[in-house]
């Protein structure tokens, strides 16, 4: 629940019963029992077992209604939901992938910066991308 009693509920709060669920989804309430049968929507329940649904649970009824419409049947509705949700998975890991880039290659940055300045000056040579054929040696100064 909000903490200011006049702020709107969250995208995933449960805040709808099935009756209005059903009038905003444009769906009949025993289509939204059946789809949770199947497993399409979870709603949330309150402590008697009443179903309370969430505006997130009412955008994906409105889409699984839409795609029916289309002609998709309920088990390419299904697949759909599944490979969506796929996609915002790795979207999310793709961001925290990058993220983690690129703070290595800051912490590699200052760690450079730092042993230009503070230590002994680095006598190897730069090592170039190896022409196919051709070896690459990899030493280490005794310190």
């Amino acid at each position: 629940m909000p903490s200011n009693p006049f702020e709107p509920p969250g995208p995933d709060a449960a805040v709808f019963v099935i009756s209005v669920a059903a009038e905003l989804s444009g769906l009949h309430p025993q289509t939204l029992r059946t789809y949770e049968r199947m497993g399409l929507i979870t709603p949330g329940r309150t402590g008697g077992g009443g179903r309370r649904y969430s505006p997130r649970d009412i955008d994906l009824l409105r889409q699984i209604s839409e795609l029916t419409s289309a002609g998709i049947g309920i088990e390419g509705v299904r697949r759909i939901l599944d490979l969506q949700n796929r996609v915002l998975a790795l979207a999310a890991r793709n961001e925290e992938l990058v993220a983690e880039l690129d703070a290595t290659r800051e912490a590699l940055r200052q760690a450079l910066a730092t042993r230009r300045t503070d230590g002994p000056a680095n006598k190897l040579p730069v090592l170039h991308t190896p022409v196919p054929g051709q070896s690459v040696v990899v030493w280490r100064r005794n310190r």
